[in-house]
């Protein structure tokens, strides 16, 4: 073996910077594409915002962004699709009013979009903050008439609760921490706890699921019907409770079906997270990046003004660069070319999104108007191939993108799904679930269907699916099972 040279031939993709930029913009959402433009804009001197841009508005006052603008390519430019790419990038050919002006800009925002200047009000800085658990339970402590001893106790068991009000941290670590020369004891400490316990929200502080229950149904008259029974159940039953064996249960408390139904009921209102209700957990809210309207017989996708941004280049600032002599090469032209790919990449973001939400739309139309009844099984390969991109393509613009429809804001992803066989047919898994719901909402409260009877039900539908599959998106819709359904409508009755 000795060392030498060789000369191949290949092919291998290098996707450019202006490729990668355009893949990172395309898969952020709504939110965090605003951050991406504040940033840039801070970082590029050729960027600016200008708020008197306008878009042209359609008579209903929506963004004039048609789908057919969106869907028409070119070649030779290079923007355009490159077969085989991960990514695809589509440029339109002067659209309706989603084109890159001569100035740079973009022209997506309305005439009654916000503005900037100095003298808006930012009345989110006087929203209500969120009140912790901590700070609910250590306000009602200072209304209490108790030593600074115990005060101290019961902070230390206030501060060694979870978010969801639990304690699960034992007596005896709880004392470990504690000074020494404090010798603080566990019937002390338990003292401290039996009066955190008292406070708001009831049942906070449990050490269990059965305590927490248990201080909920200590807190209900005594002539509570079914009170007793309940207390029972929850000491020494509440797991059977769970189970579908209701004869058992009955043979085992000596009651009649009336009496469980009532107990169970006392039990079901109790809150198994008593802290939930509180917390610091930050919200997330979604902003809708298409709007669907219905026009004539078609329903049709069109942009939302408000998520695009309004910036430009600044056309003085990059006219002095190309006049100055080896501009385009200097750190300036670095930053004018970036500039000009960012807004390119902007634009072709919108035209991307446009374009797959369309044919979304087109493939799922019942839906808009039937509701999940009505959904089509669909994969990304379905959206891919007739708009001629990568599947990875339609899973980035699908990914935390959403759509304003009559039926509420709706993720993209949402239309995907797996499907079920339907005698030959496929069948969305999303349609069958709600068949599930409306054959258990037409039921008979007082004979309830069984798993079984709802698999042989759509059966003679024509839907082929296993007990197990029923059981399993009856689950995933929190709908309960037969025997708890039972329970609810004889405790009903019982009332």
């Amino acid at each position: 073996m000795r060392p030498a040279l060789l000369i191949r031939t290949g092919q291998q993709l290098a996707m450019t910077p202006q490729l990668q930029q355009s893949i990172r913009l395309l898969q952020l959402s709504a939110s965090e594409f605003e951050q991406e433009i504040e940033d840039t804009l801070a970082a590029n001197p050729f960027l600016e915002r200008d708020d008197s841009l306008r878009e042209t508005v359609d008579g209903d006052g929506d963004a004039a962004i048609t789908p057919e603008a969106a869907t028409s390519t070119t070649s030779g430019d290079d923007t355009g699709t490159h077969p085989g790419d991960p990514m695809d990038v589509i440029t339109t050919p002067e659209p309706v009013a989603c084109d890159e002006a001569e100035d740079g800009s973009l022209r997506f925002d309305t005439p009654g979009g916000t503005g900037s200047g100095e003298d808006d009000t930012d009345f989110t800085r006087y929203t209500h903050a969120a009140t912790s658990l901590r700070d609910h339970l250590l306000g009602q402590l200072s209304t209490c008439r108790v030593g600074d001893r115990d005060r101290a106790l019961c902070q230390l068991v206030i501060d060694a609760l979870e978010p969801d009000g639990y304690l699960r941290t034992p007596m005896e670590e709880l004392c470990r921490l504690c000074p020494a020369e404090a010798d603080v004891q566990v019937d002390e400490l338990s003292v401290a706890l039996r009066l955190v316990q008292s406070f708001e929200p009831v049942g906070v502080a449990a050490r269990s699921l059965e305590e927490c229950i248990l201080l909920q149904l200590e807190e209900r008259d005594e002539a509570t019907p079914g009170l007793a029974l309940a207390r029972r159940i929850v000491r020494s039953h509440l797991a059977r409770l769970a189970t579908p064996d209701t004869p058992r249960l009955l043979r085992t408390l000596d009651c009649d079906a009336t009496a469980l139904a009532t107990a169970y009921q006392l039990i079901r209102g109790c809150s198994p997270r008593p802290g939930r209700a509180f917390g610091s957990e930050h919200t997330d809210y979604v902003v809708a990046d298409v709007l669907v309207r219905r026009i004539a017989d078609r329903w049709v996708a069109r942009i939302n003004p408000d998520v695009v941004p309004r910036i430009r280049l600044d056309r003085r600032f990059a006219s002095m660069v190309r006049d100055q002599r080896g501009g385009s090469a200097s750190p300036l032209g670095h930053y004018l070319q970036e500039a000009r790919w960012f807004v390119r990449n902007v634009n072709q973001r919108y035209r991307t999104i446009l374009r797959v939400a369309q044919a979304i739309i087109d493939r799922q139309s019942r839906f808009f108007e039937h509701g999940d009844i009505a959904m089509r099984p669909l994969v990304l390969r379905e959206i891919a191939a007739p708009l001629g991109m990568h599947e990875s393509t339609i899973s980035r613009v699908t990914s935390n993108k959403y759509m304003m429809t009559p039926r509420g804001l709706i993720e993209l992803k949402y239309f995907f799904g797996s499907h079920v066989d339907a005698g030959g047919m496929a069948c969305s898994g999303r349609a069958v679930r709600a068949l599930i719901r409306q054959v258990i909402g037409a039921e008979d409260p007082h004979h309830p269907l069984s798993d079984v009877k709802i698999a042989r039900l759509l059966g003679d539908k024509g839907i082929a699916v296993a007990r197990r599959t029923v059981s399993k998106y009856r689950d995933a819709m929190h709908i309960p099972s037969v025997e708890v359904r039972r329970l609810s409508s004889v405790a009903a009755l019982a009332a």
